[in-house]
């Protein structure tokens, strides 16, 4: 029988785990086993630098932090090991990184599930997320789309003008 303290720090723990999941806009369980410690290294970095909290769980705690957090349909995921990737902000940017690494790691490393805003989502909906552009991409087009038919109008405006200057 673990010690009291064991129990009160697992139990700490479950909490925090929580109020993370919680919180992420999005996050995405992967099976690590085939990793070495330089990618796995140089992965943490990379998510680090793009606001990605990642870290090892064990999955009983795991299932135990997802069902306080409401979060439902992720339990298939919680076998063998398993880490996690949360983002506050941007739910693309996780799938992104970790998309990629499972790509170059010829199946040692591989996406288990994810999910979006408290919602369970399929390794293929996390693979479909990873392939979207990133929220700044997305806003500039968007800024380009929109700045796009003022630059027109200018343009037209501006020819009239030159054309009634030529009749006058």
């Amino acid at each position: 029988m673990p010690s009291e303290s064991v129990i009160a720090k697992k139990q700490q723990f479950v909490e925090e785990l929580t109020e993370k999941l919680k919180n992420a806009a999005g996050g995405v369980l992967v099976d690590y086993k085939g990793i070495t410690v330089e990618d796995d290294t140089k992965l943490r970095k990379e998510l680090r630098e793009n606001g990605v909290d990642y870290f090892v769980v064990k999955n009983t705690l795991l299932k135990r932090a997802l069902n306080a957090a409401g979060i439902e349909g992720l339990d298939s995921a919680l076998e063998g090991t398993t880490a996690i990737a949360l983002s506050n902000d941007d739910i693309i940017i996780a799938p992104k990184v970790l998309n990629k690494k499972a790509e170059d790691s010829k199946g040692q490393f591989s996406i288990k599930l994810g999910f979006v805003d408290g919602k369970a989502i399929s390794k293929e909906e996390v693979e479909a997320y990873a392939k979207l552009p990133s929220k700044e991409t997305l806003l500039s087009q968007l800024v380009f789309m929109l700045q796009s038919p003022i630059q027109r109008l200018a343009i037209a405006i501006s020819e009239i003008e030159k054309k009634q200057g030529e009749s006058a």
